[in-house]
C-alpha cells in the first residue's frame, strides 16, 4: 500500500488546451441553451476542470436570431438597462431586443452564468455570437457540437 501515490492534478495556464466549438442556436430555448453554453465556457464539461483557471473552450454560436423563449416570456419578460442620468432606466422586452441585436439575448443570459469576478470576464471573451449561418473563425477549425 506504501508504492501507491496519488496525486490530484491542477490544470494551469500552461497545461490547459483550448478548442473551438460551434453551436447552432436554432429552435433553442434560451435558457437552456445558454446553461450548456456556460459549462463548455467554464471548462466544467472536461476532466481537467479546475475551478479558478480558464479550462473551457472557445465557443461559436450562429442563427442567434432563431432562439426561442417559453410562455409568455417574449413579451412580458423585461431587460433593465441604466443610462447612467437620473430618470434613465430603460426596459425592453426580448421581442424588442431581437428584433435589433439579437446576438445580446444569448451574450446577457450566459453572461448572467459565469462567475462575477476577473476570471468571468476573461471566460466571456471566448463566447462569440453571431445571426445567421456565416462566422469568421473558420481557420480555427471549430468542431459542430449538438446540444
Amino acid at each position: 500500500m506504501s508504492n501507491l501515490k496519488y496525486k490530484t492534478i491542477s490544470a494551469n495556464s500552461k497545461t490547459v488546451t483550448k478548442n473551438w466549438v460551434l453551436v447552432d442556436a436554432e429552435d433553442k430555448v434560451v435558457g437552456r441553451f445558454s446553461s450548456h453554453i456556460a459549462k463548455i465556457l467554464r471548462g466544467k464539461n472536461k476532466p481537467c476542470y479546475t475551478p479558478h483557471v480558464d479550462c473551457g473552450d472557445h465557443v461559436i454560436v450562429i442563427n442567434a436570431e432563431k432562439v426561442r423563449f417559453t410562455g409568455d416570456k417574449l413579451t412580458k419578460k423585461e431587460y433593465v438597462s441604466y443610462t447612467g442620468y437620473p430618470g434613465g432606466q430603460r426596459f425592453k422586452t426580448p421581442k424588442q431586443v431581437l428584433a435589433k441585436f439579437p446576438e445580446r439575448i444569448i451574450e446577457h443570459a450566459v453572461r448572467g452564468m459565469l462567475p462575477k469576478t476577473k476570471l468571468g470576464a476573461e471566460l466571456f471573451r471566448s463566447l462569440h455570437v453571431y445571426t445567421g449561418k456565416e462566422h469568421p473563425h473558420e481557420a480555427q477549425k471549430p468542431k459542430t457540437l449538438e446540444l
